[in-house]
């Protein structure tokens, strides 16, 4: 049986600390918990299909921070693609809205690493656009 909990549960927990990143904002350690969730080598393609590294990712979350009032995010869809002795690939969706009015809907696929430890971390991440 391929169990995706731990992948999953990443997912979840990852995007409440986004949603209240960008929402609220926090302090340094609060970013720094932030940043810990992804890899160094860390790499995504944008909806827009821009290309973004870990470098590119900190400095985001650094301008984002309690930047968007109301910013709320909505997982479902979760489903386990693949799973590998150092990590697993998963898909989700992703219903974004702040209170500005401006909602997007997404399907994302995450490539995880498992650490040594049993911590995962995102290693890349795709997001595309949904009409």
């Amino acid at each position: 049986m391929n169990d995706y909990n731990d992948y999953f549960n990443e997912v979840i927990q990852a995007h409440l600390a986004i949603e209240h990143w960008f929402a609220q904002g926090g302090d340094k350690s609060a970013l720094n918990a932030l940043l810990a969730r992804f890899s160094a080598q860390f790499s995504m393609v944008s909806p827009a299909g821009k290309g973004l590294d870990f470098d590119a990712l900190s400095a985001l979350f650094r301008m984002a921070g309690g930047k968007k009032p109301g910013f709320r995010i909505e997982l479902g869809e979760l489903q386990g693609i693949a799973r590998h002795d150092g990590g697993a690939t998963v898909s989700y969706r992703e219903w974004q809205s702040d209170a500005s009015g401006l909602q997007t809907d997404r399907r994302s696929t995450v490539v995880f690493e498992k650490l040594a430890s049993g911590k995962v971390i995102w290693r890349h991440l795709q997001e595309t656009l949904c009409d």
